[in-house]
Parts: C-alpha cells; sequence; structure tokens
C-alpha cells in the first residue's frame, strides 16, 4: 500500500503530519516514509510543547547558518539563495526517511512522539512525502 503525502511549509521549521499518517494507515506492517527533497528532513519529535519545535529550528540554524554568515564563506553552492546550500546541510545531517511499525491499524509512536517534516528554506514549499506500508 503506497500513496504520498503533500505538506505545505510556512518557511522554516517543523511540520507535524502525524494525524495524516494515521488516518491512512491500517492493518499490520512496517511503515517507510521518505521526503522527496534535498532540502528538508523527516523527524519523530515531541509534539506536546510547540517550544521543542522551536529550540530544534534555532538549535540547526545556530550549527549551519546561511551563507551570508561570515562562517559560511566556505560554501561555493550560492547562486540558489543564502539559506539552500545550509538546507542542504541539515538535511544531510537528519534521516530524510523514517520507518515505524504498525500494528492494528495503529502507528506504535510513543506518548508525545509525532512524526514531522524540518523544512530548511526560508521561503514556504510544497514538499512530498512518499508512505509505503508493508
Amino acid at each position: 500500500m503506497q500513496t504520498t503525502f503533500t505538506i505545505q511549509t510556512r518557511g522554516p521549521g517543523l511540520c507535524e503530519f502525524t494525524r495524516q499518517v494515521a488516518d491512512w494507515v491500517t492493518g499490520d506492517g512496517l511503515l517507510t516514509l521518505l521526503v522527496q527533497h534535498t532540502s528538508a528532513s523527516l523527524l519523530i519529535q515531541e509534539n506536546a510543547d510547540p517550544e521543542v519545535q522551536v529550540d530544534m529550528q534555532g538549535f540547526f540554524h545556530r550549527l549551519v547558518p546561511p551563507t551570508t554568515d561570515p562562517s559560511m564563506a566556505y560554501l561555493t553552492h550560492t547562486y540558489e539563495g543564502p539559506d539552500d546550500m545550509p538546507a542542504h546541510i541539515k538535511a544531510a545531517m537528519l534521516p530524510v526517511s523514517l520507518s515505524i511499525p504498525v500494528m492494528n491499524g495503529q502507528l506504535q509512536l510513543g506518548n508525545w512522539q509525532g512524526i514531522y517534516l524540518f523544512e530548511h528554506r526560508d521561503a514556504k514549499h510544497t514538499r512530498n512525502v512518499v508512505a509505503h506500508l508493508g
């Protein structure tokens, strides 16, 4: 069973789409999710306190700032904007696919865990996440 989830981002940050996935899964199996973009990631992260998402975004922005930051002057891939190459670096550091067990039609996530697309670009984007339940 396969589908594609389309996620509209609002710029950099985490976009939870747990409910969309939970509404789609049935039966038992292993769910695999893959984001089809090189400047976004997938995470399983806390979904109880929104400050977690704010802090995650702040940490990765500080860890990999835009190319306009003097510490990033060594980067050569800059023609797509100051956020592009840092977005690729962040996506290389974080998962772009996830595996989640499904039992009796339920995602086997822990308490307070949600599924997030982590947008690394500054602009709004439409992102696709392919799902396979086998």
